[in-house]
C-alpha cells in the first residue's frame, strides 16, 4: 500500500510539472509583442484588396483598423479578459494590450470630434458616433458583452467609415486634415506621454515638489512627496508602456501620411520624423527575461528608466511640433 500511494503521488507531480511546462511555454509564446509594420505599404495592400482610393483619412483609418485586428488576433488573441490558465495568471501581456488600446481609443474619438467635422456645430459622422463607444468597453469584460465582440462590432464601422470616405452624395464621410485638428490629438498624446514618463521615472523612487500648491502665502507648506512605483507593478507600467509607443508609432506613421500638406506647410517633416525616430527606438527586442530595476547609476540596468528616456524625448519633440502647427 506505501508503494502503491507514493507511485500515484509521483505521477500526480509528475502530471502537475507537465502541466506547468506546458503552460509555461504557451505564456512565453503568447507573450510575444507584435513588430511594428509598414503603414503605407499596408495600406496600400488594403486599397487594391477592397478597390477603393488612398484619400485623406484613408491610411490613418486602416491603421486604427489594423492595430484592433492585431489585438485582437495576435497568439493568444485578446488576453485582457481571459479567465482560464495560463492567460489568467498572465500581465506582461495583458498591460501591453491595455497600453496599446488607450492609444486606439484615444485616436477614435479624435477622429470622432475633431478629425471627421469641419467645425465645432457640425453633425457627428454616423459610424464614428457609434465605433468610437466600442473601444470604451471595459477591457476586461469577458460575457455580456465580451470586450471582444464589441471590438469588432467598433471595427465593421471603421470599415464602413473607411469606405465612405472615397463616396460622394449625401453618405459621403469626410476627413479633415487641418493643423488645428492635428493639434487637438498631439495635445492629448502629450499628455499620455508626460504621464508614462512619470511612471516609468519613478521606478527608483525620488522626492518631487509638490507642485499642486498655488506659491502664495497661505499655502500649506509641503516640501516634496515620495514617489515610487510599486515592485509589483514595475513590468506593469513598462509594458504598458511599450504597448502605447508601439500602437502611437503606427499612428504617427498614418498621420505622417494624411497630414503631410499641413506638416509641409508648416515646416513641420522633420519634427514628425523625430517623433517617429524616438517611438521606434521604444520597440528595441527586450532581451532580459524579466524587467530590471537597478538603480541610476547603479551595476544593474533599469529598463523603465531607459523607456523613460525615449518616451519623454518624444513627448519634447511632440511639444515642438504643437508650437510649429500652432506658429510656424
Amino acid at each position: 500500500m506505501t508503494w502503491s500511494w507514493s507511485k500515484r503521488n509521483k505521477l500526480i507531480l509528475g502530471a502537475i510539472l507537465i502541466i506547468v511546462i506546458l503552460f509555461y511555454g504557451i505564456s512565453v509564446y503568447w507573450s510575444q509583442e507584435p513588430d511594428p509594420f509598414d503603414v503605407e505599404r499596408y495600406s496600400k495592400q488594403v486599397s487594391t484588396q477592397i478597390n477603393e482610393p488612398i484619400v485623406p483619412g484613408f491610411v490613418t483609418t486602416t491603421t486604427l483598423i489594423h492595430m484592433m485586428q492585431v489585438l485582437l488576433d495576435k497568439p493568444g488573441g485578446y488576453l485582457s479578459n481571459d479567465v482560464m490558465p495560463p492567460s489568467v495568471f498572465m500581465d506582461n501581456m495583458p498591460a501591453w494590450e491595455l497600453g496599446a488600446l488607450t492609444q486606439i481609443r484615444d485616436m477614435s474619438l479624435i477622429m470622432r470630434k475633431d478629425f471627421s467635422r469641419s467645425q465645432s456645430q457640425s453633425e457627428e459622422d454616423a459610424d464614428l458616433k457609434i465605433a468610437q463607444p466600442k473601444f470604451y468597453i471595459d477591457h476586461q469584460s469577458w460575457i455580456f458583452p465580451s470586450a471582444e465582440s464589441e471590438y469588432g462590432k467598433g471595427i465593421k464601422l471603421l470599415e464602413s467609415y473607411r469606405h465612405r470616405l472615397s463616396l460622394t452624395g449625401a453618405k459621403q464621410a469626410y476627413f479633415y486634415a487641418r493643423a488645428d485638428n492635428l493639434v487637438d490629438w498631439l495635445r492629448e498624446v502629450q499628455n499620455r506621454l508626460g504621464s508614462l514618463s512619470q511612471q516609468l521615472s519613478a521606478s527608483v523612487g525620488r522626492a518631487r515638489l509638490n507642485t499642486s500648491l498655488s506659491d502664495t502665502p497661505d499655502s500649506p507648506s509641503v516640501e516634496n512627496s515620495q514617489e515610487k512605483t510599486s515592485w509589483f507593478q514595475l513590468d506593469d507600467v513598462f509594458y504598458r508602456s511599450r504597448g502605447a509607443s508601439w500602437a502611437l508609432l503606427e499612428l504617427m506613421k498614418a498621420v505622417d501620411i494624411d497630414f503631410r500638406d499641413v506638416l509641409q506647410n508648416k515646416n513641420a517633416v522633420v519634427s514628425m520624423r523625430q517623433i517617429i525616430r524616438e517611438l521606434e527606438a521604444t520597440q528595441q527586442p527586450m532581451w532580459s527575461p524579466m524587467v530590471l530595476n537597478g538603480s541610476g547609476f547603479g551595476v544593474l540596468a533599469n529598463h523603465s528608466l531607459v523607456m523613460a528616456n525615449y518616451i519623454s524625448r518624444c513627448n519634447a519633440a511632440v511639444i515642438d511640433l504643437i508650437e510649429l502647427l500652432n506658429n510656424g
